[in-house]
């Protein structure tokens, strides 16, 4: 599959557009003390409301942004305008960003959210948006929040989920590149090398059954944002040695999806979606037989899963943002 279409992009506009301010059903990461906390979600959210959960929201918004940017005469781009007019004022981002006060709002969205609104920022400034400004306030409150967790981070997640680090390196660096903040990088490559430095013959035992995200191609993600071209090249020789004879197949074959109304099961979707994302990323660090491997099995992914970004909401309310990044990547 070749480079985002416009008809691709306003299918995927009008997808986000369908769900960001659609408030239920609804997946709350919020913690109570006592009845005071009873949540509502667009009363604490006024932004970040829809999509199910508060970081699919986030990340619809930032589909919206980077449409909006790349195919500026999309049909949907009226509507794109209106929608950020209505979300992005001064108001409500205090609303989303007082919320973190909270006591028990010291874990909230961390890393993924934190990640994905440091991102939709990243895009807003990328694109010259009157609303980077307005954002601001919230992405600087997790800019400060990620580089006050790092050193806490004795030991990386690995998971498929939510809480993997090196994904949420990957986009933080995004953002760290936009703003020009270079000791912020310089500090998540120190972290990364501590991590993943050492990691050699990556067996990729994986998936497992509803991840979203590759443990083995997000840290092979972040180690190529993080470390100098020629220490990554050495770094992922060791740690994929296979990887040009086409090994391990397990890393390289798209996740099969029984039941795309479960929502969980519905992750592996992303899955082949975010690996496709990875594949391309890695091919263009990387040359020869293993570039080949990459850029084939990158192509497999994609169409095992574009079609399923719109169907059961349970994919629905945040896939296209997966199918984005895999036909257009970060920058």
């Amino acid at each position: 599959m070749g480079p985002m279409t416009p008809v691709q992009a306003g299918r995927f506009a009008r997808i986000a557009l369908g769900h960001v301010t659609r408030p239920y059903p609804h997946k709350a990461d919020h913690v109570m003390t006592g009845d005071a906390d009873v949540y509502r979600p667009q009363r604490v959210h006024p932004i970040f409301f829809g999509s199910f959960d508060w970081h699919s929201c986030v990340h619809g918004y930032w589909l919206l942004a980077r449409v909006r940017r790349l195919f500026p005469v999309v049909a949907e781009a009226a509507a794109i305008d209106t929608l950020f007019a209505d979300a992005f004022t001064a108001e409500k981002v205090e609303a989303e960003r007082a919320y973190l006060d909270r006591p028990m709002s010291r874990g909230f969205e961390r890393p993924y959210g934190w990640a994905w609104l440091l991102m939709l920022q990243g895009e807003l400034m990328v694109g010259d948006s009157p609303h980077a400004a307005t954002l601001r306030p919230l992405a600087d409150a997790f800019a400060d929040r990620w580089r006050a967790h790092l050193p806490l981070m004795t030991y990386p997640v690995r998971a498929g989920t939510h809480a993997n680090t090196a994904f949420a390196l990957v986009l933080a660096d995004r953002y760290a590149r936009v703003v020009g903040d270079e000791p912020l990088r310089d500090r998540m490559a120190e972290h990364a090398r501590r991590w993943f430095g050492g990691d050699r013959g990556a067996q990729a035992w994986e998936p497992s059954g509803e991840d979203f995200l590759s443990p083995v191609l997000m840290e092979a993600m972040a180690m190529e944002r993080l470390l100098p071209a020629v220490d990554f090249a050495a770094w992922f020789d060791a740690f994929l040695p296979a990887l040009a004879g086409g090994m391990p197949a397990t890393l390289l074959t798209p996740a099969q999806v029984s039941d795309r109304s479960d929502g969980r099961i519905a992750h592996l979707d992303g899955l082949n979606l975010s690996r496709a994302w990875a594949m391309r990323s890695l091919a263009a660090a990387t040359d020869g037989p293993a570039r080949r491997v990459l850029e084939t099995a990158a192509a497999d992914h994609l169409a095992a899963a574009i079609e399923a970004v719109a169907g059961d909401y349970m994919g629905e309310h945040w896939l296209a943002s997966f199918g984005l990044l895999a036909l257009t990547g970060t920058d």
